[in-house]
């Protein structure tokens, strides 16, 4: 085995790139013109001119230090990884002058891609795509990515005698007759038993979702209902995690009567659904069960990524009815204005979208394992490449992690939604803009929206920028709070109290640009999750006695949570 094998079957480069290498858009294929990007860098031929010069140079530099290396005498090296950069914390990548000489020379060519490709005189969003194009070209080149460049690798074939690279074979076919990479050991987990396990029952089902019921956990709990809206694109259980990770269970211990709407994976019977369900029959169905049953007038509600998208729909088609039954809303990593969509916006363009709604929006599904593996060559590196090489070059086993078994539990999309979806938000970013939408045949203005918000984004989040989610506090009408958590799109949300790991930034005042927010913004240790909770506080319209039981008359307990929509897996 002389390179690393390639990703095969739905998270191969064919499933996720067309058929020049060049990524799928949202349908069909993104290319970038050749004769423009030719264009582009002969007018910046006087900057790329210096750059070569400069590599040339580095790597002049580099052979004269390993060539020292070589003969027994000191030599510093040209460039090295980033602190947090995994693929070289291997001994041998420092201590071998060989792999210090290919890891050096990787990282200068690393380098110089990336600054031509940022020499070039571009318009943003082409800019943008070829960044994304280099930097799935640089990752893929990694010297550790191929059997015989990665010391690692070679070490562990001698000492096991060749049967780390049978057991790399034979994990490769075990994952290419799954459809995906195996990213956690998926039998340390079980949906309802050590993960997605916070007592409770679904108390309502319909074709687009159940409403979980959380069992409270205090004496007494807050007399508004709290109901959580996550992103129909993925399980709703990232929110409810292992216990000791599980931001469901910190709401109900903190005396939260919570709902939370668990999306069905679609099937061909419901590839008819279209956004208007989602918001009608989803999340404004949930907040009508949620009312009824614990009788009280108002709701705090909660949408994470695209589940606050849909809230933001139904917050403004709400305000358009005159129905004010919403005491607060809490965003997570969520847009309502794409003008800064992050990396997924490499993947839409008009033609794309016009190719989905061809083939989608008169019925189809979206089938989630696409989804998936657009999701993880955003992060090659991290989720793809470092399986790669451990999975099937090392043959090795992954481990048990909570949050990658949920990423690898994907969920199918009804194709009307999806294309309806794509078109408003991604392509022509119509939610900003008042009355250009309509939502159950209401046009809809978010600034008409009066609810007091708590948005929270994360820092190195590359789904939704941090600066794209700080525009929901210029485009709602209501008072905001503005919290900056560190991590990214998962990880600075699931970032436990009791843990109490890593940083927040806060400023009460919210200026125009992001930008400014935080220039004036303190940073503070630790999770963000009392913060939250303290705001919450505020809207919690008193306390009232725990029920007894979960449901009502009209809505009696169907299963024990988390239901069995959760549970359908895609095949």
């Amino acid at each position: 085995m002389s390179a690393a094998p390639p990703p095969l079957g739905p998270f191969s480069p064919a499933g996720i790139f067309g058929p020049h290498g060049l990524p799928h858009s949202a349908g069909s294929g993104t290319a970038l013109d050749p004769a423009h990007l030719a264009s582009a860098l002969a007018a910046s031929a006087p900057r790329v001119a210096a750059l070569q010069a400069e590599y040339q140079r580095d790597l002049a530099r580099l052979w004269a230090a390993a060539l020292a290396r070589q003969a027994g005498g000191p030599a510093e090296p040209v460039i090295a990884p980033d602190r947090d950069d995994r693929r070289f914390a291997g001994a041998e990548w420092r201590d071998s002058v060989f792999h210090d000489y290919l890891k050096q020379h990787y990282l200068l060519g690393a380098r110089y891609v990336t600054a031509v490709v940022e020499a070039a005189e571009l318009d943003a969003a082409t800019k943008r795509r070829l960044r994304f194009y280099a930097r799935q070209f640089v990752d893929l080149m990694c010297p550790a990515n191929f059997a015989a460049t990665n010391p690692e690798v070679v070490r562990a074939a001698l000492d096991s005698g060749g049967e780390a690279l049978a057991r790399g074979l034979r994990n490769l076919i075990g994952d290419v007759e799954k459809g995906r990479i195996s990213q956690t050991d998926e039998s340390a987990f079980e949906v309802g038993r050590n993960i997605a396990a916070t007592p409770g029952a679904v108390v309502y089902e319909n074709d687009v979702m159940q409403l979980v019921q959380y069992a409270p956990a205090t004496p007494a709990v807050r007399a508004r209902p709290f109901v959580m809206v996550p992103p129909c694109i993925n399980k709703f259980y990232v929110l409810d995690l292992a216990p000791e990770n599980s931001f469901v269970r910190y709401a109900v211990e903190r005396g939260n009567t919570a709902f939370m709407v668990s999306w069905r994976n679609i099937t061909p019977a419901a590839a008819h659904l279209g956004w208007d369900d989602y918001i009608r029959d989803g999340v404004l169905k949930a907040f009508d069960v949620a009312a009824e049953i614990t009788g009280a007038e108002r709701l705090n509600v909660l949408g994470y990524c695209v589940g606050g998208t849909m809230l933001g729909a139904a917050l403004a088609l709400l305000a358009a009815r005159g129905d004010e039954r919403i005491a607060s809303a809490t965003f997570f990593t969520a847009l309502l204005d794409f003008a800064d969509a992050g990396d997924l916006a490499v993947f839409v363009d008009r033609g794309g979208v016009e190719a989905v709604e061809r083939e989608l929006a008169g019925g189809g599904v979206k089938e989630g394992r696409d989804l998936a593996a657009v999701f993880n060559v955003m992060r090659a590196n991290d989720l793809v490449w470092s399986y790669v090489v451990d999975n099937y070059l090392k043959g090795r086993q992954p481990g048990a992690f909570d949050i990658l078994y949920w990423n690898s539990d994907s969920t199918n999309l009804a194709g009307p939604w999806y294309a309806w979806y794509l078109r408003n938000t991604y392509l022509e970013n119509n939610l900003r803009v008042p009355g250009r939408v309509a939502t159950c045949g209401v046009p809809i203005d978010l600034g008409a929206v009066r609810v007091p918000t708590y948005v929270l984004a994360a820092r190195e989040d590359h789904i939704v920028p941090w600066r794209g989610a700080y525009r929901t506090t210029q485009l709602l009408g209501g008072e905001a709070r503005f919290v900056l958590g560190a991590s990214g799109h998962i990880a600075g949300v699931i970032n436990p109290a009791a843990k109490n790991r890593r940083s927040f930034w806060t400023n009460p005042q919210l200026p125009a640009a992001a930008d400014d927010w935080l220039a004036g913004a303190a940073e503070q240790r630790g999770s963000w999750w009392g913060d939250w909770d303290r705001w919450l506080a505020r809207f919690a319209g008193g306390e009232v006695a725990a029920p007894v039981r979960l449901g009502s008359d009209r809505h009696r307990p169907i299963e024990p949570a988390p239901g069995r929509y959760v549970k359908q897996r895609v095949v």
